[in-house]
């Protein structure tokens, strides 16, 4: 079986379930914007399709003379330049389809390039509640497997239907030239060709979807008991039999599944592969006959067989264009849709920079809900997005309160409260409801994305590190900071020691999300981080929530190094962490409901108090009181 024709085969076996789904408008239009700057180099990619395809045509032509006016005749050196000809026009054939895919592959990786980078960018301007609900799985598979599905449309696609239509248009003109009756006898048996072909592409894209779900099991099983986390729990719980059973039930699945892909794909190529035999046995019989009554020349019955087997396959592959096309067109409908999806937290145009230097931060009157999934999301990126569901809760109710420069500022309050919430927004991770939050009198949605970055600096009470060195994870707050720079920060965070005594020091790779230090460890190179930053404004979000006694009075000490001079807001669950806050603000249910430094809020007996006595004396009231 010649390679044209398994690749119309193989087209078959894309799911024609896409033939349902109604493409958005404007799809086509933009497609056609994004081959526009492509145009050139597109048509010569075409000029090659259409000679590729002619040059196919002409040994046949060149057989037949050889062996009528060359072999059957006696002429060596007709045979020999003849045999130099078709050698000539087969060398001319290669090198076309060499540059075709050349430049096939070139357009193609050029296009993914240019849309998996805008995608890429795209996503991460996208605020934080995007990817709270987005699938990470499903945002992958748009940069990749959607991304890459449209190379195929300026490719494959482009090159088949362009390819094979005038294949077929030049194999049939020839051999109905050179016979008709005999090319009607092919044609009738197409059908016994190409309905075998779809029947069995049916069953092999039913195959191929619970094969990718089967896989899909397999490999969620995988990267849950593979990640730092599962591995974990798998290990604490100790159930390895019970693991192992789980794995060889997905995989045995796998494998069932792989047999009858494996099976029903051999059967697929033989038994197209003996139509095709037996289609050729047809006319080399009855043209043989022809050829022995002297009706058809030798030749002729030869070129008739090789014009069969070229024909098949474009046929096959054009019988299916229809589905190769809107797969495609699906492809790029998803690429562009995650593209439109606007970003809820945005920079107006001609916004102004936050005035450097010191900064004061004010809260005026806020409020705030969370937006829903159809607000920031896609159903198709998560399992829970319905559009148009029901707004959120309010989360915050009227908060107001200014922290002055180089002053610190406390949130406790019970879980829920809503404190992390207004972290977050004074980060401008989401922007507020109603109200505003001003950097030096400038309204955050006002404001520079840039210069509202650049001034905040953030430790969250679960330290994030990349899969990297010490160096890189540091480098990435100041990519330009020198080795002195990096030793200071080190130093100030108070774990230069600890990262002295690793195997490589600044250049050992700790790991996914830093696993390789303990959780102290980590909130102090994130520290360090920080320190290397310089923000104006730091937000710490409980870092020391979990951690022991010693790395706590570790990063407390990094702490009075990381926010001397400069404005800060800091979440605390122990209380014993923000005694010296210049302003501790007690949340509950979205409002401040008290307000004051530690001894006014323990004298004021209020739910401060109620706190401080649940973590120091047990929910006891001390002596004085009772």
């Amino acid at each position: 079986m010649n390679p044209g024709m398994w690749r119309g085969i193989h087209s078959l076996q894309k799911d024609a379930e896409v033939l349902k789904h109604k493409v958005a408008p404007g799809t086509l239009p933009r497609i056609l914007g994004l081959a526009r700057s492509y145009a050139g180099i597109l048509s010569f990619f075409m000029l090659l399709v259409v000679l590729d395809a002619g040059a196919g045509v002409v040994n046949p032509l060149i057989y037949r003379k050889l062996i009528d006016s060359g072999i059957l005749a006696g002429n060596a050196r007709l045979v020999v330049r003849l045999a130099l000809v078709a050698a000539g026009v087969s060398v001319a054939d290669a090198a076309l389809n060499f540059f075709q895919r050349r430049i096939a592959a070139q357009v193609g990786l050029e296009i993914v390039f240019e849309l998996r980078t805008r995608v890429f960018v795209h996503i991460q301007r996208m605020s934080l509640a995007f990817f709270t609900r987005a699938r990470t799985g499903a945002l992958v598979s748009r940069l990749n497997s959607d991304v890459s599905g449209v190379r195929d449309a300026f490719t494959d696609i482009l090159s088949t239907a362009v390819g094979n239509v005038v294949t077929v248009a030049l194999v049939l003109a020839a051999m109905f030239t050179l016979s008709w009756r005999l090319t009607v006898a092919s044609l009738v048996l197409v059908p016994l060709f190409v309905w075998p072909a779809r029947w069995l592409g049916r069953r092999m894209r039913t195959l191929m979807r619970e094969n990718f779900d089967r896989m899909a099991d397999m490999n969620s099983l995988m990267v849950e008991r593979f990640s730092v986390a599962g591995a974990t729990v798998s290990k604490v719980f100790g159930r390895p039999a019970e693991e192992k059973a789980a794995f060889e039930l997905q995989a045995g699945r796998v494998r069932d599944v792989g047999l009858a892909v494996a099976t029903s794909s051999r059967f697929l190529f033989i038994g197209l592969g003996l139509v095709a035999s037996l289609a050729v046995a047809v006319v080399y019989g009855w043209g043989g006959v022809q050829a022995v009554s002297r009706v058809l020349d030798i030749g002729t019955v030869v070129a008739l067989v090789s014009y069969l087997m070229r024909l098949y396959g474009p046929i096959t592959a054009l019988s299916n264009l229809q589905v190769d096309v809107m797969t495609t067109l699906v492809s790029f409908e998803r690429v562009f849709e995650v593209l439109d999806l606007k970003p809820t937290v945005t920079e107006k145009p001609g916004a102004a920079d936050v005035p450097p230097g010191p900064i004061r931060v004010e809260f005026d009157n806020v409020s705030f809900r969370y937006p829903t999934a159809a607000e920031v999301s896609l159903a198709s990126l998560e399992s829970v997005a319905v559009p148009g569901g029901h707004p959120e809760r309010e989360i915050l109710h009227g908060v107001s309160f200014a922290a002055e420069p180089g002053r610190m500022i406390a949130l406790v309050g019970p879980s829920g409260a809503g404190k992390t919430t207004l972290a977050q927004l004074a980060a401008r991770l989401y922007d507020v409801r109603s109200g505003a939050i001003r950097f030096n009198g400038v309204d955050l949605r006002d404001a520079t994305l840039e210069s509202v970055r650049s001034a905040v600096g953030m430790v969250m009470q679960d330290a994030h590190l990349f899969h990297d060195t010490i160096r890189a994870n540091l480098l990435y707050a100041r990519p330009g900071a020198s080795a002195a720079e990096l030793a200071r920060a080190l130093e100030d965070a108070q774990i230069a020691a600890v990262v002295a005594a690793l195997p490589q020091g600044l250049d050992t790779v700790i790991g996914e999300r830093g696993h390789r230090l303990s959780g102290g460890e980590r909130a102090r190179v994130a520290i360090a981080r920080l320190l290397l930053k310089a923000p104006s404004f730091v937000i710490l979000d409980e870092a020391t929530a979990h951690l022991d006694s010693e790395s706590e009075r570790a990063i407390q000490a990094a702490f009075e190094t990381a926010l001397k001079g400069r404005t800060s807001l800091v979440i605390a669950h122990r209380l014993s962490t923000v005694q010296n806050a210049d302003l501790i603000l007690v949340l509950d249910r979205g409002r401040i409901v008290e307000r004051g430094r530690h001894g006014e809020l323990l004298q004021a007996g209020g739910l401060y108090a109620q706190l401080h006595r649940t973590q120091f004396l047990g929910g006891r009231r001390p002596a004085s009181e009772t």
